[in-house]
C-alpha cells in the first residue's frame, strides 16, 4: 500500500532543518515542501534518524513463543525506532538450516513492522562441534549473511577456523559469543568484589578476554570477517584496539545496559539484572563507553533477551539470563554517550544504523536521510524525560532492568518502507491500517 508522509521541519543529525516527503517508499523531496493528500507529522524539535538497525535480536519464534514472537517482537522494535533486526538463531529448532531461516524471515514479512533478517548458526544444534549448513543457509532465500551461536560460543579453534574460512567464501560475518566455557562454569556475575561479597560464583573478564584474543588472530589468519558480540571488559577494548591497529577485518558491539548498569545492581538478587556476559564494574563501563566514542567498538546492539515472567522470578542461580532492550536502546545511548559529551548525534546515526546496516549487510537500511533514500526513518524527541515503565514496552515479556528508572528521549514516530508503524509514540496495529484502508 502506498502511503504518503510529509514530515514539516525535522531536524537532521548535522543539525539542519528541513521537510521530508516520504512517497512510494522513498526519500521523495527535502527542503520546504507542501504536498495535497499527504499525512502531515509536525516535527518541529524532532530529530530524523535513517531506521535504527539491531545486528543482536532474540525473537524467540520458533519454540519459544511464550516469551516473544517474531510479530511482537517487531512490534517492540519499531516502538524502539528500529526499522530492521537480525534475528539470532537460538530458537527450537535451532536456525541451522535453510527451511528455518526462511520460516523465520516470512514471519518477518508477515508482520510487516521491520525487516527481519535471520541469522545462521555456526554449528549445528548449537553444539559446537560440527558445521551447520552454512551454504544452504547463504543460497536461500534468507541470504543469510550473518552466523552466529550467540549463547554459546564456538570454543574449539579448528571448529571456529574452518567456520571463518567457509564464511569469508561469501563476505558473510560471524559473530562470536566470547566466553571461555571452561573458565566460566556456573557463573552467575562479574568475578569481583560484588560476586564475593553475594557468594555467587564469578565469570572473570578474561574468559571473554581469552577468546577475543584467539578470534582476532584466527580472523588475522584467514583474512575473514569476525563480528565480537556484546563487548563487556576493559581488556576486551584493548585487545580489539590492538586487532584493528593490526588491519584485521574485526568489529564489535556493545549493548546498552554495559553502557549504563553495574554488577552492584546485582546487590539486590534481582534476577532482572542477571545477563551474559554479565553487568560489569565502573572501570569496565568507562572503557567500554570509550571504545565506542573512539570506534574500537563499532556498534550499539541490544541482544534484547525476552523472557517469560517465571524465568526471572525465582532465585538468582536459578534465573535466566537476559533482558529485554530494543524500545530502551535509543534513550540509554542518548544518556550514557549523548549526555556526556561522548558521541554527537551524527555518531549515534552511524553505530546504531549506517554501521550495523553494513556490518550486516541489510539492504535499503542505515542510509542516510536524503532524497532517493529508501524511508526507513525514526523520529525522536530528545528534550524530553520520563519515568520508564511496562506501558513503553511493546514486546510480550517485562524484563527490562529500565523499569522505574528515569530515562530521556521518546520515540515519536516510525516509518518502515514508507508505511508507519508508530504514531505519537504509540505502535500502529498495521491490520487495522489495512483494513481501514
Amino acid at each position: 500500500m502506498s502511503e504518503l508522509h510529509l514530515l514539516k521541519g525535522v531536524t537532521l543529525s548535522d543539525g539542519s532543518r528541513t521537510d521530508v516527503l516520504l512517497r512510494d517508499g522513498v526519500v521523495a523531496e527535502t527542503g520546504a515542501v507542501s504536498a495535497a493528500g499527504a499525512r502531515v507529522t509536525d516535527a518541529d524539535g524532532l530529530l530524523a534518524l535513517p531506521g535504527l538497525v539491531d545486528l543482536h535480536t532474540h525473537l524467540r519464534e520458533p519454540g519459544g513463543e511464550g516469551a516473544e514472537t517474531v510479530l511482537t517482537g517487531s512490534r517492540a522494535a519499531a516502538a524502539g525506532g528500529f526499522t530492521a533486526v537480525n534475528a539470532m538463531a537460538n530458537t527450537s529448532p535451532v536456525a541451522d538450516t535453510a527451511s528455518v531461516v526462511e520460516q523465520v524471515q516470512a514471519l518477518g514479512e508477515a508482520a510487516g513492522y521491520v525487516t527481519v533478517r535471520p541469522i545462521g548458526a555456526v554449528s549445528k544444534g548449537l553444539a559446537g562441534e560440527h558445521l551447520a549448513d552454512i551454504g544452504g543457509m547463504a543460497r536461500s532465500r534468507a541470504r543469510v549473511r550473518v552466523f552466529s551461536d550467540d549463547g554459546m560460543c564456538v570454543a574449539d579453534a579448528l571448529l571456529m577456523r574452518r567456520a571463518l574460512e567457509y564464511i569469508k567464501t561469501f563476505d558473510g560475518v560471524l559473530a562470536q559469543h566470547a566466553q571461555e566455557p571452561r573458565l566460566t562454569i556456573g557463573a552467575q556475575l562479574n568475578e569481583g568484589p560484588v560476586s564475593a561479597e553475594l557468594g555467587l560464583a564469578g565469570w572473570p573478564a578474561v574468559a571473554e578476554e581469552a577468546i577475543i584474543a584467539r578470534d582476532v588472530l584466527l580472523a588475522g589468519h584467514t583474512g575473514a570477517r569476525l563480528h565480537v558480540c556484546h563487548v563487556s571488559t576493559a581488556g576486551s577494548v584493548e585487545v580489539l584496539r590492538w586487532a584493528k591497529s593490526r588491519g584485521f577485518r574485526v568489529t564489535a558491539e556493545v549493548t546498552p545496559h554495559h553502557l549504563l548498569l553495574t554488577d552492584r545492581l546485582a546487590e539486590g538478587y534481582d534476577a532482572r539484572y542477571k545477563v551474559n556476559p554479565p553487568l560489569r564494574s565502573d572501570e569496565d563501563v568507562a572503557a567500554v563507553r570509550a571504545g565506542l566514542a573512539d570506534g574500537t567498538i563499532d556498534i550499539v546492539a541490544t541482544d534484547h533477551a525476552p523472557h517469560g515472567a517465571d524465568a526471572k522470578r525465582c532465585e538468582w542461580n536459578d534465573a535466566a539470563n537476559g533482558m529485554v532492550g530494543l524500545e530502551s536502546a535509543l534513550s540509554v545511548v542518548q544518556e550514557t554517550m549523548v549526555e556526556t559529551g561522548m558521541l554527537g548525534w551524527k555518531d549515534v546515526e552511524r553505530v546504531l544504523s549506517v554501521a550495523p546496516a553494513r556490518i550486516g549487510d541489510v539492504a535499503g537500511h542505515g542510509v542516510p536521510i536524503a532524497v532517493g533514500a529508501p524511508a526507513e526513518i525514526t523520529l525522536y524527541d530528545p528534550s524530553t524525560r520520563h519515568d520508564f515503565d511496562v506501558d513503553d514496552l511493546a514486546g510480550k515479556s517485562r524484563n527490562s532492568p529500565y523499569l522505574g528508572r528515569s530515562l530521556p528521549g521518546t520515540v515519536v514516530a516510525t516509518f518502515h518502507s514508507g508505511r508507519q508503524t508508530v504514531r505519537d509514540g504509540a505502535v500502529v496495529d498495521l491490520e487495522v491500517e489495512v483494513q481501514g484502508a
